[in-house]
């Protein structure tokens, strides 16, 4: 079976929560108050903060009014952003392409280079899809409001 580590999936909650504020890529948010809203432990958050600090998706902020917040918007980031992040490259075997250690067997193998197919295809797939489209998977259809419908709404607000 082919499985995320825990922290993966910790990983795609908090950045869904740190874009849950009007203007998310400007709203600072703390660990604890994450940790708080998520029910994820606030060392965990801790953790997975800083893991995605360096990869590049949330910036910290120190000081008084500190946190994190999104370098990126939802639509912008793809899971397979957030599984490289945390558990580092997309790999289903230690013999594909750009493997840190060679494979023992690798003079042997009846099958080498043909696990590159089966891990570019589900980099594809991990990478043509959103943390946006996770968000949207979350909300029950029944309170989904089209795009359309909320501009229409918030055009009033504008004037």
């Amino acid at each position: 079976m082919l499985k995320l580590s825990k922290l993966t999936d910790y990983a795609v909650v908090v950045l869904i929560k740190l874009s849950s504020t009007p203007e998310a890529c400007d709203a600072v948010q703390t660990s604890p108050g994450i940790a708080c809203a998520t029910g994820v432990p606030e060392p965990t958050v801790a953790k997975v903060l800083k893991a995605l600090t360096s990869a590049g998706l949330v910036a910290s902020q120190r000081g008084a009014r500190g946190g994190y917040r999104l370098l990126r918007t939802l639509d912008d980031i793809a899971i397979a952003d957030v599984i490289t992040a945390i558990d580092g490259p997309i790999a289903l075997t230690a013999c594909v392409d750009g493997a840190l250690t060679p494979c023992e067997t690798q003079s042997l193998c009846a099958v080498k280079g043909r696990w590159d197919l089966v891990n570019d295809a589900i980099r594809r797939a991990l990478g043509g899809i959103t943390l946006a489209d996770m968000r949207e998977a979350s909300i029950p259809p029944a309170f989904r409001i089209a795009p359309a419908v909320t501009a229409r709404l918030l055009a009033p607000l504008a004037e």
